[in-house]
């Protein structure tokens, strides 16, 4: 059945199956993105929290702090701000940390709202084409004045596969933005234990902060 149909005339022929054709292109493009810079910030933030404990302990935190600033995690900027604000109040310290890791996750959820918004829409706008395939029959019925298959078939068959071609986009939408979701989640967390680890050993050490001239205040988020 499949190897005689046509479906390039089907998703040409509407306008509805071009618009799904384009929402599958984006979403395909916003997962190579997202994949892509998932990759590059994937980073050894266990190596680097081990490097860090090691130089704090030689009393080394400049060389700590730029072992956290060359970590593409983002542990790295998290534990970065821990070590520029050793020694201020707690206060200061937890509202710094959760700046910076407020940062990280805008950077890391960057377009997946795309992905969200695919997995929604799409379903939706093959509804739209079943309806309008279905208008569409009736209206050849009504035109030619017959029910026969051949008058109805090509409404119907505009009418199955948008809703077709909307499933099999919004399926992969939901699995990537929810893959994506979780790994930012993971980062993040990973990233927070760390940093306060870190905290806790600066506090038990009572060391100073990091003198390696960057300030509190700089930007830290990881390109």
């Amino acid at each position: 059945m499949f190897t005689t149909f046509n479906w390039s005339e089907a998703i040409t022929g509407s306008p509805i199956s071009l618009t799904l054709v384009g929402c599958s292109v984006i979403t395909l493009g916003v997962a190579l993105e997202r994949a892509i810079y998932f990759w590059k910030r994937r980073g050894a933030p266990d190596d680097t929290y081990a490097l860090a404990l090691q130089k704090l302990g030689q009393g080394r935190i400049d060389e700590a702090s730029w072992a956290c600033r060359s970590s593409a995690h983002p542990m790295g900027a998290a534990a970065l701000q821990i070590l520029q604000t050793a020694g201020q109040g707690a206060a200061v310290v937890e509202e710094r940390l959760q700046v910076v890791l407020s940062q990280q996750k805008l950077l890391l959820e960057r377009n997946l709202g795309v992905l969200g918004s695919m997995a929604a829409v799409a379903p939706l706008i093959g509804l739209l084409g079943t309806v309008w395939g279905i208008m569409r029959a009736f209206h050849d019925m009504s035109m030619a004045g017959s029910a026969a298959p051949t008058v109805v078939a090509a409404g119907v068959a505009e009418a199955l596969i948008t809703t077709a071609v909307g499933l099999v986009v919004a399926v992969p939408a939901v699995l990537l933005y929810n893959h994506f979701s979780r790994r930012m989640n993971v980062m993040l967390t990973v990233a927070e234990n760390h940093a306060r680890s870190l905290r806790s050993v600066l506090a038990e050490t009572g060391i100073g902060p990091a003198e390696n001239g960057i300030a509190p205040g700089d930007d830290v988020r990881a390109a």
